[in-house]
């Protein structure tokens, strides 16, 4: 949910506030959501769109010989929220972050997606040593 989320705020510029209640999903699918599941979901979006500049170096820094305009959107999505969990949710292991990444990249992406994901977020994972480029959590109410 916070990966299409971000997508729709990027992509169609629609308005963080139109986006954090996920009026997008059918109502029996937003009924059945636990509520740990939107709420965190939200804290990710949320976060991510926060703290979207230092995330968009840090993937700047990480994407080799590629414009970072000309990105895919879908891979943008899901680079930003993978970079924001890797930065600032520490309490989740870079490598459950790197393989969720890729999941989502095979599922919305292209052929070739979740390779160049995986490349990257590894990248900064590395970048990462001993957690000492993790940050807080930030609040983003």
């Amino acid at each position: 949910m916070a990966f299409q989320a971000l997508y729709s705020w990027e992509a169609n510029k629609v308005p963080i506030t139109e986006l954090i209640d996920f009026a997008w999903l059918e109502p029996e699918k937003r009924l059945a959501l636990e509520n740990g599941t939107s709420d965190f979901s939200r804290l990710l979006f949320l976060g991510t769109v926060e703290n979207i500049a230092a995330i968009d170096k840090k993937i700047q820094d990480h994407v080799q010989n590629w414009d970072f305009s000309r990105l895919n959107r879908v891979d943008l999505a899901i680079l930003r929220l993978s970079t924001y969990t890797l930065l600032f949710q520490n309490d989740v292991p870079p490598s459950i972050v790197i393989d969720e990444a890729i999941g989502i990249a095979r599922e919305f992406g292209t052929k070739d997606s979740f390779r160049f994901i995986n490349g990257v977020l590894d990248s900064i994972r590395k970048t990462l040593d001993g957690d000492s480029e993790r940050q807080e959590t930030m609040d983003p109410s």
